[in-house]
């Protein structure tokens, strides 16, 4: 009797000196899991918190921190990549607008300081005035139609539109400039009407950007494109030049916010560097989606793929 309880009392010891490992094992746990997530949130490390146990409960309090964790440092990354990009335009804003600023400046300077200067001279001061003002205008207009795309604050409906003769008008109101440059242009637009889903005004808002470009950078392949493909469920309208193309390196990058088609083909053009952005929202506002390829003085090709609709 007396080695059965003895053998209890064994049996119990074990178990409460068991029970007092795990519980400090539980205790080292939960204090490294504090110290380390202190760290990592107020060191902005990329860090995981990784701790050897048995306990399924503090296995489960891992998963959820570590993806909690995971979130949190996604949206710091977008927020470092926002703010840093904001700077750049900031940056840009001020560079884009102080150029022309200042030749209206200097215009308004010679208005006052010349004495006695002909009519003539002062018809060409108040028009570069007049030129560069509306240059102003239209760089803050093109920021804030960015801005407000990004916000969401634009009224795009999505509707039934005819592509084919959404792109002879776009074409057609390019020809005379693109005549008188002497390039040649080819077209090909299916002559029966085919539709798609998405917005007219996005489309020619679209469509003006790329044709513009195809011009502005491709004049030396002498020759600019619009081309209709399509298929039972996508239509895809290509915009091409066989100009000097655009490297691969910055073929990703000439959709981002503030990246300029002078860095990779014309140097000649300046921009603000967000007309390929506004064009890629508006596509997307389209619910569609735009893509582009480039082979140096072959083809480089703006492809835009919109939903078909064949009723």
């Amino acid at each position: 009797m007396i080695f059965l309880l003895l053998l209890i009392i064994v049996l119990l010891i074990g178990i409460l000196i068991f029970q007092w490992k795990i519980k400090k094992e539980q205790e080292r746990a939960i204090q490294y899991i504090h110290r380390k997530l202190h760290v990592i949130v107020n060191e902005q490390t990329y860090e995981k918190i990784l701790v050897t146990t048995t306990n399924s409960e503090i296995q489960q309090l891992l998963i959820t921190l570590n993806t909690l964790l995971d979130q949190h440092q996604k949206i710091q990354a977008t927020h470092r990549k926002m703010e840093n990009s904001m700077k750049k335009m900031l940056a840009y804003i001020s560079h884009d607008l102080k150029t022309p600023l200042t030749v209206v400046l200097g215009y308004i300077e010679m208005l006052q300081l010349q004495n006695g200067i002909s009519d003539e001279e002062q018809q060409r001061l108040l028009k570069g005035v007049h030129a560069k003002t509306l240059e102003v205008l239209k760089i803050i207009h093109t920021f804030f139609d960015l801005a407000k795309l990004e916000a969401g604050d634009t009224d795009y409906p999505i509707t039934k539109i005819n592509v084919s003769e959404i792109c002879r008008k776009n074409v057609l109101s390019f020809y005379d400039l693109v005549t008188s440059l002497g390039l040649d242009i080819k077209i090909d637009i299916p002559e029966s009407s085919i539709y798609a889903l998405g917005n007219e005004e996005a489309l020619n808002r679209v469509l003006n950007n790329l044709l513009s470009n195809a011009i502005a950078y491709g004049a030396d392949g002498n020759v600019i494109g619009i081309t209709i493909r399509n298929d039972e469920v996508n239509i895809d309208i290509d915009v091409w030049d066989c100009g000097r193309g655009i490297d691969e390196y910055h073929i990703d990058r000439v959709f981002e916010r503030m990246y300029t088609l002078e860095d990779s083909r014309n140097k000649s053009f300046q921009g603000s560097g967000l007309g390929l952005t506004i064009t890629k929202r508006l596509v997307e506002i389209m619910n569609g989606s735009i893509r582009l390829s480039s082979i140096p003085y072959e083809r480089t090709i703006f492809t835009i793929s919109l939903k078909r609709m064949m009723y």
